[in-house]
């Protein structure tokens, strides 16, 4: 196993074990609203300074893109810079309603390189190496094999706090509810694609996400055999965002059927 997922692997349980903790409490927890219906718990907090600790213990000179501290360590384009969402679905979290997860990924000379996905509620964790295939708890991982969308079963996110797209999402939606086996929308787009990843869907997409809501999710997807694309069937998605992502049959034809919804703007 690479070090480096190693110790990524070592960080993502540290804050997993932060968060199980929280879960106890949670009427006792101090929760801020970064924005309408985006919420931050002091929980994110400490699992977030929880794992760059380890990083950087270990990595010192590496760079940071996390969801509570932003960016720190080398500017420009790092050689190393690790992205972290230390807890992907507070909203969940908050209400108690199980289905979150820490999410870490490390970029090398700005490609996916390292992925991990820590379920605390299940005890599953999702691994990734580029080029060496995705893992759930040791045991390798492929995406689906339905080739046909009706049979497929797609994993979404509901637009919660940017409604600028909420027409071409309800479009998309419309289409798709008539012609795949169902629509789900569990709440945390890194377990998501980790769950896409273990073939437990057979699509994903989503609009408006930031890099560390799917950085490691997408790598995961990947090595699982799957494709991932922004909505215009480009590799600029950590970028834009806007993710598509799919058992490759079903990817294709999951795009075919987004793609007349999907706006100038959506296409970047």
């Amino acid at each position: 196993m690479h070090p480096m997922l190693n110790t990524a692997i070592k960080a993502a349980r540290a804050a997993g074990k932060v968060i199980s903790q929280g879960s106890q409490n949670l009427d006792r927890l101090t929760v801020k609203s970064k924005r309408e219906n985006d919420f931050v718990s002091e929980i994110d907090h400490k699992a977030e300074q929880t794992i760059i600790t380890i990083l950087l213990d270990a990595y010192p000179s590496h760079a940071i893109l996390a969801e509570e501290s932003g960016a720190s360590g080398a500017s420009g384009d790092p050689e190393y810079q690790w992205v972290i969402d230390p807890l992907d679905g507070t909203t969940n979290f908050l209400h108690d309603f199980p289905q979150y997860a820490v999410s870490i990924a490390l970029l090398h000379r700005g490609k996916l390189d390292q992925a991990v996905i820590y379920d605390p509620v299940r005890n599953d964790l999702y691994t990734a190496s580029r080029g060496r295939g995705a893992f759930l708890n040791d045991r390798r991982i492929r995406v689906g094999k339905r080739d046909k969308l009706q049979d497929a079963l797609i994993g979404t996110g509901f637009p919660y706090h940017d409604f600028t797209h909420l027409d071409a999402y309800t479009g998309m939606f419309r289409d798709l509810v008539q012609k795949t086996s169902g629509l789900r929308r569990p709440g945390s787009a890194a377990l998501d694609l980790a769950w896409l990843a273990a073939g437990r869907t057979d699509g994903f997409f989503e609009i408006g996400l930031n890099p560390w809501d799917i950085a490691a999710g997408c790598l995961l997807v990947i090595e699982a055999g799957g494709l991932v694309s922004d909505f215009g069937g480009e590799e600029n998605y950590l970028q834009s965002g806007n993710v598509i992502a799919g058992s490759p049959k079903i990817f294709v034809q999951l795009l075919q059927t987004i793609q007349p919804h999907v706006t100038e703007a959506l296409r970047r």
